[in-house]
């Protein structure tokens, strides 16, 4: 798959670093505020979105990932508080049934949009990026960036203390909705890079090997999109030269970087040494 030219894979490349950053960025908040299942349903609802634009053929896949990624997020928020059921299970109800409703969607797809483009929604695909693609993820990187520089004070209050936030004046449900909803954005704008499901691994895996190396939230914050970028790179790297698929690639690429941040954790040997 060298053999392919570079205007052809170039997109994907640049695509799979950016989507690599982002994933990672959004998966500092999931970490910390233990809402790990959220990569498995915005992935989910994504994908379903996904399908059901192929089933409607005359619908952008994309920005019917769009829609039901943002509209699973309007509804996790609200609904874990008023339910007052932990965010992780209304999450644990809500992955298994966009999954379904993908599988049924795919289904009932024509014969053209099964195949490639089916195999592209589950495992991501080299050649399915176009460079409008690529200037969509570009746009939300920048406004990503802006968004947690702007209101990086009380994203980080949330992070450190929720309650103590709230306390402090912080309308920390605003914040965490927002959360939601970003990280809805990028699961969907992702999706095509590494496919439906293993989306989340590219979002929790890199920040968690962050959150294994540092201890300010801070670092955690420049360290992760790195190691998200270098995940993507491995991972499209691998892809090309062992001819797999994009998104499988990526998942085994950041679980090497995740065992990687395991063995060389300071923190682990400090509680080596603690126990000791």
């Amino acid at each position: 798959m060298f053999g392919i030219p570079l205007h052809i894979v170039l997109p994907t490349l640049i695509g799979s670093l950016l989507a690599g950053m982002m994933c990672s960025t959004m998966g500092v908040f999931v970490v910390r505020m233990k809402l790990s299942a959220l990569g498995f349903a915005m992935s989910h609802a994504a994908f379903a979105g996904a399908a059901l634009g192929l089933l409607l053929a005359a619908v952008n896949p994309l920005w019917m990932a769009l829609l039901f990624a943002v509209v699973a997020a309007m509804i996790l928020g609200p609904l874990s508080e008023v339910s007052r059921l932990d965010a992780d299970t209304i999450i644990g109800a809500i992955f298994p049934l966009m999954m379904a409703l993908g599988l049924i969607f795919l289904s009932f797809a024509p014969s053209a949009g099964v195949g490639n483009g089916a195999l592209s929604l589950l495992w991501g695909s080299v050649l399915g990026i176009t460079m409008g693609d690529v200037y969509k993820l570009a746009i939300l990187a920048v406004v990503l960036l802006f968004v947690l520089v702007g209101f990086g004070k009380e994203f980080l209050a949330i992070l450190l203390d929720r309650k103590l936030a709230a306390a402090s004046g912080i309308n920390t449900r605003i914040y965490y909705y927002l959360i939601l909803f970003l990280t809805a954005i990028v699961v969907a704008l992702s999706l095509q890079i590494t496919g439906g499901l293993l989306i989340y691994t590219l979002m929790i895996l890199p920040a968690s090997a962050a959150y294994q190396l540092l201890y300010d939230i801070k670092k955690v914050f420049l360290l992760a999109p790195v190691l998200g970028a270098l995940s993507a790179l491995l991972g499209f790297l691998l892809s090309l030269l062992a001819d797999l698929p994009i998104g499988s690639s990526i998942a085994i690429m950041a679980t090497i970087v995740f065992l990687s941040s395991i063995a060389i954790s300071p923190k682990r040997r400090r509680s080596r040494l603690s126990n000791g």
